[in-house]
């Protein structure tokens, strides 16, 4: 009986299939001749039209565009005028609120240290018998000392590193009971390795405050100078911090890449604070390219100041993060960019002439001491020296009044 059963099921199934065959066929045939009618009817519109299926659909699309031209024209400029209300409103938001996050206390930098003394009398043993102490002293850190204002020492130089290691040494100085010029000289010796650890651990200070880390050594260093350089009277270490939280800011509202924003607004000014012909741009894309930083992040110190075409909108960030800091009210007060560079020539036009072991401008660059080397030249060559190197400021550089040359030539046996 099962297996009868079976046989009848399957008759069943067989007959089911069949039909559903006979019904596709039919169906077939049926979209088949419907295909035919449909092309019949477009050929006959295509004949009273004599317009192609193609022709048809750009005559119509060209009679709507007609009809509405004026229509689309004024949603166009309606949408165009929003997108730029909403684009120039979100832009004034992004920098005044990169302003705000990234806004420091500013304190001007000034070219001159004061040191008080306990009482008048330490200036005598300051100054030493004859003045050699304080020759010595001026001699040795390259600043100049006043002495004319009652209770405090004034220590005047361009060079913020120099006039930090003299108020340093100056300091111990009045501490120390033996003030003579051996005791001078051990001093500044012992000051100026201090200062280096400073500026050291001020560029590890600079680096982690705006969030970058594992930096090698060296360029560590070179950062830590930024503590005792400016621009334009503004300090790099405070203008870095402040670029570098602004740039950031900017970079992640707008969605740029932040940590190259990061790096670029770390190392644009690093160019100031290096040795070498060349202005800082070069400078500092060159110390860069040393230590294998990736490109990007050398194209933004290339470009921030626009000396090559921006190549990344990270460049462009960087870019604006340096004007703002350094363009807002309060952040530089004087040009003194001018005054170190022509301090520096000054120094370099001695310092190329034999017989000059050493040189330090002054007052501005209208005084230039030159140390001479006893074994080298005598008296009568070391004043026509001074001659020829005051002969020779004059012509190249545009110093303001006189320019004073001392030559200094000091001999000394010990035994």
């Amino acid at each position: 009986m099962a297996n009868q059963d079976l046989v009848k099921l399957e008759e069943k199934l067989l007959e089911k299939e069949e039909k559903l065959e006979r019904e596709e066929e039919r169906l077939k045939k049926e979209k088949a001749e419907l295909e035919e009618l449909k092309e019949k009817y477009r050929q006959k519109l295509s004949d009273v039209s004599h317009l192609t299926l193609e022709e048809a659909k750009k005559e119509l699309t060209k009679e709507v565009e007609e009809k509405e031209a004026a229509s689309i024209a004024k949603i166009i400029r309606e949408k165009e005028d929003i997108a730029k209300q909403t684009a120039d409103k979100k832009a004034k938001e992004i920098l005044v609120d990169s302003m705000r996050h990234g806004s420091l206390n500013y304190v001007a930098e000034f070219t001159v240290s004061t040191v008080k003394i306990p009482d008048e009398d330490l200036k005598g043993r300051i100054i030493g018998k004859e003045g050699r102490n304080i020759r010595a002293f001026e001699q040795v850190t390259g600043v100049d000392v006043d002495l004319d204002e009652e209770g405090v020492i004034r220590l005047s130089s361009f060079d913020p590193v120099r006039r930090e290691i003299a108020r340093r040494a100056l300091e111990k100085l009045i501490k120390d009971t033996r003030i003579q010029p051996f005791r001078i000289e051990e001093l500044v010796a012992q000051t100026k390795k201090e200062v280096e650890k400073v500026m050291f651990e001020e560029g590890e200070f600079l680096a982690h405050e705006v969030g970058v880390f594992n930096l090698p050594s060296e360029i560590i260093s070179v950062l830590g100078r930024f503590k005792f350089r400016t621009s334009y009277g503004q300090n790099l270490v405070a203008h870095t911090i402040e670029e570098t939280k602004i740039g950031i800011h900017i970079a992640s509202e707008i969605g740029a890449d932040a940590n190259i924003v990061r790096l670029g607004c770390l190392f644009h000014d690093i160019g100031k604070v290096l040795e070498g012909e060349g202005n800082h741009v070069k400078l500092g894309a060159d110390f860069l390219k040393k230590f294998n930083m990736p490109e990007s992040i050398i194209n933004t110190v290339l470009e921030h100041h626009e000396d090559k075409p921006f190549s990344s909108v990270e460049s462009v960030i960087v870019y604006i993060a340096d004007a703002i800091s350094g363009a807002r009210p309060g952040a530089r007060f004087e040009d003194v960019e001018e005054y170190a560079k022509r301090l520096k020539d000054m120094e370099e036009i001695a310092k190329k002439y034999e017989g000059v072991q050493d040189a330090y401008a002054f007052e501005a660059g209208r005084e230039l001491r030159v140390i001479i080397d006893p074994g080298k030249i005598d008296d009568a060559q070391t004043t026509i020296l001074s001659s020829k190197i005051r002969e020779e400021i004059t012509k190249s550089l545009s110093v303001p009044g006189e320019v004073k040359v001392t030559a200094i030539r000091e001999f000394r046996a010990v035994s």
